[in-house]
């Protein structure tokens, strides 16, 4: 049962294969000036040494927890087992390679509060793998729903945070784009995304990522659309060209 019902933030992140980047990841969380978090790493039965460039840290700040899973599982599952161990009112989710600007929580909570929202996410930039170059401003609506989010590739997953006393217990789905899933799912359920206009984290470009690859990307998109929100082929068709068409005017540019 949580105790901090009014401030504690449990950040979610899953990590396979992410130890060149997870120790950047950590001292952004580490460099908040909201400090009362906990930050619930997921190890996914990485074959590098993800696990070991953590582990030193565990005893340095007792905020941070490794949860390793005996199989490898996939990010839907990973996040989920540290869904299922957070203490938190507020989610917030930082996948492995990205990173926060030292504003972050204290920023967004107060945001949100002042909106009542359960839902919201930032604006961002993007970094090369080695984190020197800064990418252009990402913008981002200051509100969407769901018949917009089917529509929009705007809220990227490392900016988001979420109010588990208005939204209630969630879980993830195991899918490709668990995370696009779930925003879906809350807002389908009424909620509104409000979108901070400021620029609050740092989204890494890495080479061999899959979300690098648009074809499988867009099939995956396009089956989120039928076989999960069981949208008409006509309607999916139609949120498809505008997804692709927001995507390819987000991404344009580094």
């Amino acid at each position: 049962m949580r105790t901090n019902s009014d401030k504690l933030v449990s950040i979610v992140t899953p990590a396979y294969k992410a130890a060149r980047y997870i120790g950047a990841a950590i001292e952004s969380v580490q460099n908040q000036t909201h400090v009362d978090w906990e930050m619930l790493i997921v190890d996914d039965r990485s074959p590098d040494d993800t696990a070991e460039v953590v582990e030193p840290l565990l005893k340095l700040d007792p905020r941070i927890r490794l949860i390793r899973l005996s199989v490898n599982s996939g990010p839907a599952l990973a996040r989920q087992a540290a869904l299922d161990a957070a203490s938190g009112r507020y989610i917030a989710f930082l996948d492995s390679d990205d990173a926060w600007l030292p504003k972050k929580l204290e920023h967004q909570l107060l945001f949100m509060r002042m909106h009542g929202a359960a839902l919201s996410f930032t604006q961002f930039r993007r970094i090369t793998e080695n984190g020197n170059a800064c990418g252009r401003l990402i913008r981002v609506p200051a509100q969407i729903t769901y018949p917009q989010l089917l529509k929009n590739t705007a809220i990227a997953t490392s900016t988001v945070v979420i109010d588990r006393d208005k939204t209630g217990i969630f879980k993830m789905t195991r899918t490709y784009y668990d995370d696009y899933v779930l925003w879906l799912a809350l807002l389908k359920r009424g909620f509104t995304a409000y979108g901070l206009q400021e620029d609050l984290m740092r989204y890494r470009v890495v080479g061999k990522s899959v979300s690098r690859n648009k074809g499988k990307s867009a099939m995956h998109v396009w089956r989120t659309y039928r076989e999960i929100e069981k949208l008409s082929a006509p309607y999916a068709a139609w949120c498809f060209i505008h997804y692709a068409l927001q995507g390819y005017c987000k991404y344009r540019q580094f």
